[in-house]
């Protein structure tokens, strides 16, 4: 399991930000939508995993498969671009701009969002036979899930909007580590291993993570969930876009550029 030192792995962060920005449409969206269906189809796994075992660290332990399935397939996140293509614009490298920073956002959001609506679908037939039934003890926790985290933060005002985007900064802090993680290592089994410890923190924690909440929320909705979907978007899917884009890009991207990259120059010893 080869290990990258700092120097070296930052660079290939700054190397994939450029990268991906200038992907064409096509594959950004491609890559995006398959990112957030199985990321999806791994939080619906965790949950059913919790449900019929009774414990929720068991299901946070098996979530992290989906992450380290989509990453080693080469599939996009908005948490991971968040961080990785704003460093292309800061190293100023050719054809990188804060216009081509917020394309690719917009894009990779939107294949995110489909391809966890999708599987949001396929799951809310499979716990309702085909809503034929009302859903089965798994839809029923999904449907609790979304109406604690955003009517449950509603309830508290000011001081629950705080707490959303607090866990929102911290849940980045997480995932955008797994995928720094990733980029240490030169082996797939050191790559899992690297993003396996941060992504089961961030799940077990009940951080908030924009791409899983596009599979919860919308699902809760079809499985008869106590919410709307302007509750969905206000008190929890918009304030966790914005919580994840600062915990990302701030606690990790922009950190480890500023120490590893443009590394300051030495002390003279006195």
């Amino acid at each position: 399991m080869a290990y990258l030192a700092p120097a070296e792995f930052v660079t290939k962060m700054v190397d994939a930000g450029e990268s991906k920005l200038l992907m064409s449409t096509r594959d950004t969206l491609i890559r995006s939508y398959m990112a957030g269906a199985i990321l999806s189809l791994a939080a619906a796994f965790a949950v059913s995993v919790s449900v019929n075992t009774g414990n929720p660290l068991l299901g946070a332990l098996l979530f992290p498969v989906g992450f380290c399935m989509l990453y080693l397939l080469g599939f996009d996140l908005l948490t991971g671009v968040f961080t990785l293509t704003p460093l292309a614009v800061f190293d100023k490298r050719p054809g990188a701009t804060w216009g081509g920073v917020m394309r690719n956002w917009g894009l990779v959001f939107t294949g995110n969002f489909a391809g966890a609506l999708t599987v949001a679908f396929f799951m809310a037939i499979i716990f309702t036979f085909g809503f034929s039934e009302v859903p089965n003890a798994i839809g029923q926790k999904i449907g609790h899930i979304g109406e604690g985290r955003t009517v449950g933060y509603a309830d508290h005002g000011a001081a629950g909007m705080l707490t959303l985007f607090i866990r929102a900064v911290m849940c980045n802090w997480m995932v955008s580590t797994g995928v720094v993680a990733a980029m240490m290592s030169t082996s797939v089994s050191g790559k899992v291993i690297g993003m396996w410890m941060p992504i089961m923190l961030f799940f077990y924690m009940g951080f908030e993570h924009s791409i899983v909440n596009m599979y919860l929320f919308p699902s809760g909705l079809m499985l008869g969930g106590n919410f709307t979907i302007m509750d969905y978007l206000i008190w929890n899917e918009i304030p966790t876009v914005l919580g994840n884009l600062v915990g990302g890009l701030t606690f990790v991207g922009a950190t480890l550029y500023a120490t590893h990259y443009k590394t300051q120059p030495k002390r003279v010893a006195a």
